[in-house]
């Protein structure tokens, strides 16, 4: 593959209480990384329960087998099993959150993978206003970038749509969250940026080479293809700034696991591959 290349990656959820959530596959990860490779996926990403899950694994492994990489690590898990958040109002849950954070980015990195701070980031809330939950955030961000930049990471900030959180919604709101840290970059998920942006295109120019991952997810977070967005102009953007990183689809498993993986290599292989 040309380094320039985007690569494509699929997503695999291993924690229970996410079920139901947009991951397109579940239960055993090397049958899943199997059927990844089989249809031609270049990585998965993984949203393990913690990083007991990924120790448990022999991935680099699994990853030789199958000749498939690990794309990113997800860290979901930390806020839908055990409510921990950078903005809770409980310095003892931030802690707790940064704790958490920084053991999933340690095994992340051993694994050669940058880790995904989602839905960790949290939202205002009774005792915490707007602008004190964004300074907890950037300053969680801050502990996060210097542990990254002591062992080689990588963070991957993610803006989310306004009905999951009110920290950053848009790319230029998350560029500007993320302003001056040295190994963190933007994940941008078309899912989210069709509910925020303006112009999905024009976003990705103005973030630039601040991105460094892509959900690759339609309007109704299906297999894209199975929305509405008008994909060409996000690739062609996604082009103009060098991006050369996955398309990865966190959609849901439908109308199967397996015909949403297919859609989506389609679609990558439609949109993405040089003609």
């Amino acid at each position: 593959m040309n380094e320039k290349e985007m690569k494509s990656s699929i997503t695999y959820s291993a924690v229970p209480e996410a079920l139901g959530g947009p991951f397109v596959f579940w239960g055993s990860l090397p049958e899943s990384m199997g059927l990844a490779a089989e249809l031609g996926f270049d990585g998965i990403e993984i949203f393990p329960p913690g990083p007991e899950f990924l120790h448990q694994q022999d991935l680099k492994a699994l990853s030789a087998r199958f000749g498939i990489q690990v794309a990113a690590i997800g860290t979901g898990a930390g806020w839908v099993r055990h409510k921990l958040s950078l903005a809770d109002s409980d310095n003892s849950v931030r802690s707790a959150a940064i704790e958490f954070l920084e053991s999933m980015l340690e095994v992340a990195t051993q694994l050669g993978a940058p880790m995904i701070l989602g839905s960790m980031q949290g939202r205002s809330g009774p005792g915490v206003p707007k602008p004190l939950a964004k300074q907890y955030l950037r300053e969680g961000l801050e502990r996060l970038d210097s542990r990254a930049r002591k062992i080689g990471g990588q963070i991957l900030y993610e803006p989310l749509n306004r009905y999951e959180t009110d920290q950053c919604n848009t790319l230029a709101q998350g560029s500007a969250m993320i302003r001056g840290l040295f190994c963190t970059k933007l994940l941008a998920d078309w899912f989210h940026m069709n509910i925020e942006e303006a112009d999905i295109a024009a976003s990705i120019h103005k973030a630039g080479t601040a991105i460094g991952h892509v959900h690759f997810a339609d309007s109704n977070r299906q297999a894209i293809g199975l929305g509405h967005l008008t994909v060409s102009p996000m690739i062609e953007a996604l082009r103009s700034t060098g991006y050369s990183g996955y398309l990865s689809a966190e959609v849901f498993p439908l109308p199967t696991s397996q015909q949403a993986a297919y859609e989506t290599i389609r679609s990558f292989e439609k949109y993405a591959k040089p003609t």
